[in-house]
């Protein structure tokens, strides 16, 4: 099992097949994607040897992240692949719903277990203001398909100060539907500063009104993410939150990172990366990276410096998955 110097154990590997996004959200990428050619990203074989690294290591659950994985064509097969490895058992995926009524039963059909959608407004024009696309039933109507198909769903929404803090909407659909809605506060990286500086609230001030309104809290499970996550008896769905800059945030870390380029990253705002592509090719035994990713774990700090506007080698969310 992986374990660092503070006796975090990480069961959780968040797996980037892309930089590339075809949004441009306001957070993110207001430009659109300004990026590298896809023949750069790692292929199935090298997707799947990190996988196979990380499961001889302990991890239990792989999210598929990007940019926006569903670019990939060939996502289905890499879905395939890391669900036939042994101990992995949970496959999941972080999309922004693009075409998603479309393209679920395949990923479902290729052993996706767990599907999170970007949702940032439950409003369609505040939607397509902050993404550039008019797309909202759509991929609406991709999770009810995905909830009908079995898998877990769950929803994510960058909370925006003087965009969607007002929770009215959220909770309205709550009432009604069974997934969990999560909001993440804006994190502030070298090409959003300003962006950040006027929209960032704090998820307390949320956490707060829930804790007023009867909403408590649910027990986290081994492999869960960062999310603390409430539920109320009046609601089928529940509400997490993504606090980042909350005291101890990075003290239940339980996740480690690889880029589209093959680059471990033992943080989200960690420095430059650690090339791990070279022990990803044929003929390489698995036990090089292994031992890699074993002796740089020793380098993962107590926390991140994002108090302290230091992002790191971020310079938007697009480049190693959130």
């Amino acid at each position: 099992m992986l374990q660092d110097t503070f006796g975090r154990r990480f069961y959780y590997l968040r797996l980037s097949v892309t930089d590339v996004c075809n949004f441009s959200c306001d957070y993110c990428l207001p430009d659109g994607y300004q990026g590298r050619p896809d023949e750069a990203f790692l292929s199935p074989n090298e997707l799947t040897q990190v996988a196979r690294g990380f499961a001889a290591m302990g991890t239990q659950k792989i999210r598929l992240t990007g940019g926006e994985p569903s670019l990939r064509n060939d996502l289905p097969e890499i879905i395939e692949r890391i669900h036939a490895i042994e101990g992995i058992q949970t496959v999941a995926l972080t999309t922004n719903g693009y075409k998603l009524p479309q393209r679920i039963k395949a990923w479902a059909d290729a052993g996706l277990t767990q599907l999170n959608v970007s949702i940032d407004s439950l409003d369609p024009n505040e939607f397509q203001r902050i993404t550039g696309h008019d797309r909202l039933p759509e991929i609406l109507a991709g999770i009810t398909e995905a909830k009908a198909l079995g898998l877990a769903v769950k929803v994510n929404s960058v909370l925006m100060k003087d965009i969607n803090d007002d929770m009215s909407a959220v909770l309205h659909w709550l009432r009604t539907n069974p997934v969990t809605l999560r909001f993440i506060e804006v994190m502030e990286t070298a090409d959003q500063q300003v962006f950040f500086r006027q929209h960032h609230i704090s998820g307390a001030t949320i956490k707060e009104r829930l804790l007023v309104d009867g909403w408590q809290p649910v027990a986290r499970k081994l492999a869960d993410g960062p999310a603390q996550e409430f539920w109320h008896p009046a609601f089928v769905g529940r509400i997490g939150l993504i606090m980042p800059y909350s005291k101890d945030f990075c003290a239940t870390c339980n996740r480690l990172r690889v880029s589209s380029l093959g680059k471990l990253h033992l943080c989200l705002f960690s420095e430059q990366g650690i090339d791990l592509r070279p022990l990803l090719q044929p003929g390489v035994p698995l036990s090089g990276l292994v031992e890699a990713v074993t002796h740089h774990l020793g380098d993962k700090s107590a926390g991140h410096s994002l108090i302290d506007h230091n992002s790191g080698a971020m310079a938007n969310l697009s480049q190693i998955g959130g």
